[in-house]
């Protein structure tokens, strides 16, 4: 059996279908999140903190971790589309989603920094005040946490998402299209100096490929598209990195688009084990906690004379546990009750109507 046959990989696409979920999603994003570790705590580190004792070695392909975070970011986004029924069902699952562990995230941060004294590391009171709504980037302002400049490209990758789900209908017809209209505008933006950055930011244009590479995926995956019909849109969308974002982008994304295929085709299950599924669960908090909160307990190890692989495992253990307790006691149960809270709202209104 190869990547490449429609056979074999269609009987392993439509068993992932009927189990509703693939596995391998969180495989991947345990993955993503080791990636991200490493880049951050190796080569991230130094860089910003020249002078501090560090681990002799630098992760630098974590660089390239976040693209593989946006192509599942595009694989998903039908799982939240499929259950909502106008703008404020998608605001609202967003929105218990994403918030919460965020504001939380900012907290532990900002209160990590001030205890351990790492003035290089905070912002002004206005920029955390702006840095609640998500949206620091559209307005210039520094993050709280580096690791956070991703966020504002999630709320436009979702805000796009949303518009095209009102104009394409709940099966998103003739998306594939739609889709390489968008791409269209990311090369006229590449042509044009002038092009608004806010509409950059709100239209994910410069990451704009990855995440259409998991939404062509998912299309397949879901029984939407066949492979045959898929080829030309996959072919357009590696032709329109190789253009505007270079030779090394392209190769990337050939190697996620390859992922995706052994991922359909069965041929990652072996990742799906117990702490590697875990680190997936668990990666949009430990996303949140990791980077700067590592920072200063390697900074503080370093200062007490600890050894610079003890700082080290010590950031990545407390990481780990931060990420697993906000998963569990923030990310999850207010998801439920925020959630719960408005199909309450909704049944009432329904009640109401009908009454």
């Amino acid at each position: 059996m190869t990547p490449g046959s429609d056979k074999p990989i269609m009987r392993s696409v439509s068993s992932a279908k009927t189990a509703g979920r693939l596995a391998e999603i969180d495989a991947l994003r345990g993955l993503g999140a080791i990636g991200v570790i490493l880049y951050h705590y190796t080569a991230r580190f130094p860089e910003i903190f020249p002078y501090a004792d560090h681990v002799p070695f630098a992760f630098w392909p974590g660089e390239y971790r976040v693209l593989l975070f946006f192509v599942i970011s595009g694989f998903s986004i039908f799982f939240s589309l499929r259950h909502i029924e106008g703008g404020v069902d998608f605001a609202v699952n967003r929105f218990a989603r994403l918030f919460p562990c965020y504001w939380v995230a900012i907290l532990l941060t900002l209160m990590v920094e001030w205890i351990g004294g790492a003035d290089r590391l905070l912002v002004s009171f206005a920029s955390v005040i702006v840095n609640f709504t998500m949206m620091q980037d559209y307005f210039y302002i520094p993050a709280v946490d580096g690791a956070y400049w991703t966020l504002g490209l999630e709320l436009g990758f979702y805000l796009s998402m949303f518009v095209l789900w009102r104009l394409l209908g709940r099966n998103l017809a003739n998306l594939e299209w739609a889709l390489m209209l968008w791409l269209g505008v990311k090369i006229f933006a590449f042509y044009w100096d002038g092009f608004p950055w806010r509409l950059i930011l709100v239209l994910v244009l410069e990451y704009l490929p990855f995440f259409i590479i998991g939404m062509l995926f998912h299309r397949i995956w879901s029984g939407q598209r066949s492979w045959k019909e898929q080829i030309p849109f996959f072919a357009m969308t590696l032709m329109t990195v190789l253009l505007v974002d270079g030779q090394l982008l392209f190769i990337v994304a050939c190697g996620l688009v390859i992922l995706c295929m052994l991922m359909l085709g069965g041929w990652l299950r072996f990742l799906c084990f117990g702490p590697l599924l875990w680190l997936g669960q668990i990666s949009y908090p430990l996303y949140l906690v990791h980077e700067n909160i590592g920072f200063v307990i390697m900074l503080k190890s370093g200062e007490a004379g600890l050894n610079h692989w003890l700082g080290f495992a010590l950031a990545i253990s407390v990481a780990m546990l931060l990420a697993a307790l906000m998963h569990y006691y923030v990310e999850l149960p207010f998801n439920r009750r925020l959630m719960n809270w408005w199909q309450g709202v909704k049944r009432r209104d329904v009640a109401s109507v009908s009454g």
